[in-house]
């Protein structure tokens, strides 16, 4: 290895190489990069970087793939990373083309490949001379085109007829930021006037009376009270739940796959006279994630490290008032937050989620009330994982009733309400109100 500094470019390709070849997550990938760590001033551009690159892998590949007269060998695959993202700074940043080029060039001494120096400032040069052939590169791939894998553009054709194209488009978006003001702090019009002392600028949503939407994204660390517990980073579409479940005092709640905690802490922050609030989740580090999303905003939950499939193993046989099932899914609904998933989601994943959702609803049902409301809740725009879950469920319980959601947000899909991503600006969720009759 060269004793040249490492650059950015060469620890963001890193980051690329693990989401793609070991097909880890790519908050998880960046988690677990040394250098990405001790980066300094260059962590957001190397963030930028990596999310923009995962945001477009798959038009990035396919022009990449048109540039080159043969393909990388495997084993110089790590060669392969590093000129798509510099395709992507050439694409989609406003970094001078030379710096690019220069920057791209040099980053080859970082992963050992000298050699290699000449076809990588040949390709980004050749790049530069034809961008404006970039329609022509694409082609009629329709996955190149919209940087999507076929199997999703497919199912969401077939889901949403109308509205796949405009899916697609918002999931290409930079998201925005929403936060949620702890009504046991502040009114959410009194935390305005705080942001506006601190100038940083943000309007009032809709829907949710808590909701705060931030013109620019912001660093926790600068809102005001962030660490004193007086605000929450929490998408809108998220902060519907805790006002579907209709909470009333001295209820028992259940809040299961919990974690990261933010509608476990929304319903502690809107309703303070619940009896209790039992909150289960299965991965240690993403328990020890909602432990510490509770102990910021001093809030009280008994908590489980458990599957929730594993009664025994948490449930005490008191059966709850009120049940939210955060349901694990293919999280096609949040695609504009974390665009790997559109790199590590198959079709075949899907099918193994719906059957866990099942087991899950069947599961939860056994411990609620009589007159009982169970909430289920998905972050997936795939009827398969959220209409249709739902009503072979019904069919199969002749005890559960559906509780029509009466909103003016998302759509009736007849079996609850399905928003579909860059609707009013919100993520892709589904909500489904479960009655348990006597």
């Amino acid at each position: 290895m060269s004793s040249r500094p490492i650059s950015s470019r060469f620890i963001a390709s890193q980051i690329i190489e693990q989401v793609i070849e070991k097909k880890i997550t790519l908050s998880i990938a960046l988690h677990n990069n040394e250098s990405f760590k001790n980066a300094g001033k260059d962590k957001a551009l190397i963030q930028e970087i990596c999310y923009g690159t995962s945001r477009w892998y798959l038009q990035l590949e396919h022009i990449l793939n048109q540039l080159l007269e043969k393909s990388i060998k495997k084993k110089d695959s790590r060669l392969k990373y590093l000129m798509i993202i510099g395709l992507y700074q050439l694409l989609y940043m406003r970094i001078p083309s030379h710096a690019v080029v220069s920057e791209t060039v040099e980053t080859c001494k970082n992963i050992n490949m000298g050699w290699a120096k000449g076809l990588v400032n040949a390709i980004l040069r050749r790049y530069i001379r034809e961008s404006d052939k970039l329609d022509p590169l694409l082609g009629d791939n329709e996955a190149a085109q919209t940087s999507h894998p076929h199997w999703l553009i497919e199912q969401l054709k077939q889901d949403w007829p109308d509205e796949w194209q405009k899916i697609l488009d918002a999931n290409n978006q930079r998201p925005p930021m929403y936060l949620r003001v702890n009504q046991q702090h502040h009114a959410r019009d009194s935390y305005l006037l705080k942001l506006k002392e601190v100038e940083i600028e943000a309007t009032a949503t809709p829907y949710s009376k808590q909701g705060l939407l931030l013109k620019q994204a912001t660093d926790v660390e600068q809102l005001p009270g962030f660490n004193a517990g007086e605000v929450s980073v929490q998408e809108l579409a998220a902060q519907l739940a805790a006002g579907l479940l209709d909470l009333k005092s001295g209820q028992n709640v259940l809040d299961a796959c919990a974690a990261p905690g933010g509608k476990s802490a929304h319903i502690l922050e809107t309703q303070t006279d619940i009896n209790s609030l039992t909150v289960v989740e299965k991965d240690p580090r993403r328990a020890e994630k909602l432990s510490e999303t509770l102990n910021r905003l001093n809030l009280d939950a008994i908590m489980k490290v458990s599957d929730i499939n594993e009664l025994d193993s948490w449930w005490d046989k008191e059966n709850f008032d009120r049940i939210l099932l955060d349901a694990p899914c293919s999280a096609t609904g949040v695609i504009r937050r974390h665009p790997d998933i559109k790199l590590l989601r198959s079709a075949k994943d899907v099918n193994a989620i719906c059957e866990l959702q099942k087991t899950l609803l069947n599961t939860l049902w056994r411990t609620l009330k009589s007159n009982g409301l169970l909430l289920y809740v998905t972050c997936s725009i795939l009827k398969q994982e959220n209409s249709d879950v739902i009503k072979e469920f019904i069919n199969n319980n002749n005890d559960c009733m559906l509780k029509p959601i009466n909103a003016q947000w998302g759509i009736d899909t007849g079996y609850g309400r399905q928003i579909l991503t860059g609707q009013d600006n919100m993520d892709g969720f589904f909500y489904a109100c479960l009655e348990k009759k006597c």
